[in-house]
């Protein structure tokens, strides 16, 4: 699976975990120097805190494109740091 936004992989990996409709990709498999630490967080009720990551490509940045779990509650652990994307980043196989 490959995670792409403005022409660019931001993350690529074949070992994604699939949760609620999104592929969570490892952190090894991140392309780090696109992604920029945001201040947002949300919460949710099974998983825990979410923090977000803003995409920057090329001049271009995607606002809380992208999002993890730091410590996730011991149902969603597997997913420990693994980045999930949206608004606007293509998820292909």
């Amino acid at each position: 699976m490959k995670a792409i936004w403005n022409n660019q992989v931001i993350a690529e990996s074949d070992n994604t975990i699939i949760i609620e409709g999104n592929h969570y990709f490892p952190p090894e498999s991140i392309n780090k120097e696109f992604l920029k630490s945001s201040d947002l967080r949300s919460t949710c009720p099974w998983k825990g805190q979410a923090s977000y990551y803003s995409i920057e490509v090329d001049g271009q940045t995607n606002i809380d494109a992208a999002w993890y779990y730091e410590n996730p509650s011991e149902l969603a652990k597997g997913i420990k740091n693994h980045v999930a994307f949206w608004n606007g980043v293509e998820i292909i196989d």
